[in-house]
Order: C-alpha cells, then sequence, then structure tokens
C-alpha cells in the first residue's frame, strides 16, 4: 500500500512538472497576433532611381497591438523573393511600431534599416511575411499591382 501511494505521489508530481514546463515562458494565445504589420508603403514616391532617400521612401511598419511590451528580437521579415531582415535586440512597448526601410540609415527603436543597395518589395504586387524567432509565421501582408501602398 506504501509502495502504491509513493508512485501516485510520484506520477502526479511528474504530472504537474510536465505542465509546469509546458505552460512555462509561453506566451498568451493572443501572443502570436499581437505583433503584425500595419502599414507597407511597397511603391517610394518618384522614380525608382535606387537613391538612399527613395529606398527610405519604401518600408513596412510592424506594430505592437497588445498591452503589454513584446520583445521581437530574432524576428524576421520576408518577401516571396527570398530576402530576408532579422531584428537585432528590440521590444516594442504597448501600441508602439517600427518602421522597417528599405535603404540605409542608424538604426533605433522607431526605425530600421535593410541596408538593401534596390528595392524590396515589388510594386506589382508581392507578400510580406512576418516570422517569430522560432520561425513561424505570425502574419502576412499581400498587395497587388495597384495603389503604391496599404494598410495591412
Amino acid at each position: 500500500m506504501i509502495a502504491v501511494r509513493r508512485v501516485t505521489t510520484l506520477a502526479i508530481a511528474l504530472t504537474m512538472a510536465l505542465a509546469w514546463s509546458v505552460t512555462v515562458g509561453t506566451e498568451p494565445a493572443d501572443a502570436a497576433s499581437a505583433v503584425r504589420f500595419s502599414y507597407v508603403q511597397y511603391n517610394s514616391p518618384g522614380s525608382d532611381r535606387g537613391s538612399n532617400t527613395s529606398l527610405n521612401a519604401e518600408y513596412i511598419v510592424v506594430k505592437n497591438y497588445s498591452s503589454k511590451s513584446r520583445n521581437i528580437t530574432g524576428w524576421t521579415v520576408r518577401d516571396k523573393a527570398g530576402h530576408v531582415y532579422k531584428f537585432g535586440t528590440l521590444t516594442l512597448k504597448p501600441g508602439a511600431t517600427v518602421t522597417l526601410h528599405t535603404g540605409k540609415g542608424s538604426n533605433s527603436s522607431k526605425h530600421r534599416y535593410w541596408r538593401s543597395t534596390w528595392y524590396i518589395w515589388n510594386n506589382d504586387g508581392d507578400v510580406a511575411v512576418l516570422k517569430n524567432r522560432a520561425g513561424t509565421k505570425v502574419d502576412t501582408c499581400t498587395w497587388g499591382s495597384s495603389g503604391s501602398a496599404r494598410k495591412c
């Protein structure tokens, strides 16, 4: 009887430990969609001559829609051609945005720079994909050939 009680107690303890380890470190269910694209300027104004000013007028905005700060360090933004940008150390406060510009510049908490020497987003249609650090798709933003910008 004592041996059965010990085995049962051990089984309960292991079950609780396993349940705890699965839930610790995970974010709430809404976290996957809490950070997502809000806007894309895929066709910078003027002619596409590749100047840094023109490249930086092409951008995509990532927003934290939650009421908690979200760490997006290691997250990526990519297009359908395979261009990939990886965020360095960055935490978005509730409601905060970060604008990812195509060209070169000085990174800050509000502006990041892909440092590309040519345009990333196709004017005739493209898909932006946001993935978290684990490589899980968090959001997409798709557009066609009309216009030059859109809300995501």
